[in-house]
């Protein structure tokens, strides 16, 4: 909906990656002025930066054979997954914010067959574009080390990384504001997690997130909301939409 050069736009697919919404958020964004994201807070901390998500499967395809009776004339997939989640694992750089997760492995149908197939799935998370286009270049560049195996890699990124750069202005507004409201001192923080605002700053839109409700546990049965603080939160958005729908400067 738009009201007053405002646009509210409610996605229900992020949690799988946005497939469907992210092309009417990137329209939106490179059409926009700022992008306020109301994703929630631990502790009330504004969130400044995201990591950068890639997501990849890599499908082995190997040859069956009895386990016991002639298992050299097998090509183990399993054997191959194991060479293939080191050397993936080893593409990680901790020192630039880049983690890279093997997170689910199949392999094998039976105890007495060499495993004729294995599948892994990855997860990456990085600070900066140039480690995504790295892992991107490094994850299409595996090779089989199994004689008589084959390696389909599939997936790409999936949201580029909000850098602080595309919060730091929205970030002292939302801080100043904070501080009339008597709110205290904001705090901002770069985290793990992705959201819509990668997409929104990528298109070059200004992006604040975290401005949502305040609470913890994110996912899990003990996941909670403060309500105390829903009426402060409100109070800090109402502020700093009408402070940019007015052309203020910071």
């Amino acid at each position: 909906d738009h009201i007053d050069g405002v646009a509210f736009l409610f996605t229900s697919d992020e949690e799988l990656g946005s497939p469907s919404s992210a092309p009417l958020i990137r329209e939106l964004a490179a059409s926009s002025g700022a992008a306020l994201v109301l994703e929630p807070s631990a502790g009330g901390a504004l969130k400044t930066g995201r990591k950068g998500v890639s997501m990849y499967a890599i499908e082995i395809a190997g040859r069956a054979a009895h386990a016991g009776l002639e298992p050299h004339q097998g090509a183990n997939a399993l054997i191959e997954l194991a060479h293939q989640v080191l050397a993936i694992e080893a593409l990680a750089d901790p020192d630039a914010g880049t983690t890279v997760t093997p997170t689910v492995a199949r392999a094998g149908t039976a105890t007495n067959v060499v495993p004729a197939s294995a599948r892994i799935d990855v997860d990456v998370r990085v600070a900066t574009l140039a480690e995504q286009d790295r892992i991107a270049k490094a994850m299409r560049a595996l090779a089989p080390r199994v004689a008589g195996t084959s390696l389909t890699i599939d997936g790409d990124e999936n949201r580029p990384p909000l850098e602080p750069a595309s919060s730091a202005e929205l970030f002292a507004r939302a801080a100043r504001l904070g501080a009339e409201l008597g709110l205290g001192d904001l705090q901002g923080v770069t985290v793990g997690g992705a959201s819509d605002g990668n997409f929104t700053a990528a298109e070059g839109c200004p992006t604040l997130d975290g401005l949502g409700a305040v609470g913890d546990g994110a996912h899990a049965e003990s996941e909670y909301v403060v309500v105390s603080e829903m009426a402060p939160r409100v109070a800090l958005l109402a502020a700093l939409v009408d402070e940019l729908l007015r052309g203020d400067t910071p």
